[in-house]
């Protein structure tokens, strides 16, 4: 055995097992939704992306590695100042994808670090826009104006924000107090104005109703005083066609044979009735004629109905 070639052997098992591990170490296999920036002798190569890679050993170097998932960073509680200078403590959660692995890579330091300070500054920024009772009123659009604001800062460093949101509002605990009492004291004028027309309403309402009421009546009434009116109408109608065919009839019978001498014996008859009703032993009454006498009575009235039958004669 030669043992002056033993050391020379053992060398070159060191370098081919040192060539071995280096091309072993040289295969990159990347997962899904993550991207590997490689350099070459220094300088930015490529972006290598999910799958099996081979590198050049000794030459090519990983130097970045991204995830390409969305993520989300807490941004820290920091005190901020409202446009009525009151001060209060909002804290909040970003969300963000990596969009260019280079411009993540060389475009800044720490892309993640960078984020969360742009994101206090703008949310400091926008708070001191607003009034206190608008930062609890306006969430979404200081959502909305932040993640504006941010995401087009951070497109040079391949960085797209998704969503920003405001977690936490903490208010002084004086303010806080002030808040509610001014909360209480809106209620309270809102259920007072709320009664108040609500009462309105009511007598509105009653007044309508007594106003139909009193509508209706009238014009029952009045309704019922035309019916009487025609009632009455056409009984003086009736009455009074009637009357003028009994006296049509009267007139006829007169006209006839003895017609005279039974209108003079119906009337006598009549005005002894009545005098019979009025002979009462109360009662003293002083009569024109002898009531003795019929033969004087119905000489009266036959003298009576032929002057009344002369002067509708004349006046015909």
């Amino acid at each position: 055995m030669n043992w002056a070639l033993l050391p020379l052997n053992i060398l070159w098992l060191i370098i081919a097992g040192l060539f071995l591990v280096a091309i072993v170490k040289s295969i990159k296999i990347i997962p899904n939704q993550t991207a590997k920036v490689v350099e070459r002798l220094g300088k930015y190569n490529k972006t290598l992306g999910a799958g099996i890679h081979m590198l050049i050993p000794f030459i090519d170097k990983v130097r970045y590695s991204h995830n390409l998932k969305e993520q989300a960073i807490d941004v820290p509680t920091q005190p901020c100042f409202t446009q009525d200078n009151v001060r209060i403590e909002v804290d909040g959660v970003l969300y963000f994808r990596v969009m260019d692995p280079k411009k993540s890579s060389y475009g800044i330091t720490d892309y993640r670090y960078g984020t969360i300070q742009l994101a206090q500054t703008t949310m400091r920024s926008v708070i001191g826009k607003l009034e206190l009772d608008k930062t609890f009123e306006e969430r979404q659009n200081i959502n909305g104006a932040i993640l504006k604001s941010i995401d087009e800062a951070t497109d040079p460093w391949g960085v797209r924000i998704t969503r920003y949101e405001i977690q936490n509002i903490a208010v002084p605990n004086d303010i806080l107090n002030a808040m509610e009492v001014q909360m209480r004291s809106e209620r309270d004028k809102r259920a007072l104005i709320s009664r108040s027309l609500g009462t309105m309403e009511a007598r509105v309402n009653s007044s309508a109703g007594e106003r139909d009421e009193a509508i209706n009546r009238s014009e029952g009434e009045k309704q019922r005083r035309i019916n009487e009116a025609e009632g009455r109408a056409q009984e003086i109608r009736a009455l009074a066609r009637a009357t003028a065919a009994s006296i049509s009839r009267i007139a006829d019978a007169i006209a006839e044979e003895g017609g005279e001498d039974a209108l003079v014996l119906r009337i006598s008859e009549s005005y002894i009735e009545e005098l019979h009703k009025l002979a009462r032993d109360d009662t003293r009454l002083i009569l024109p004629m002898d009531m003795t006498d019929i033969n004087s009575v119905m000489e009266t009235v036959n003298r009576m109905v032929q002057r009344n039958k002369r002067l509708g004669e004349e006046e015909l």
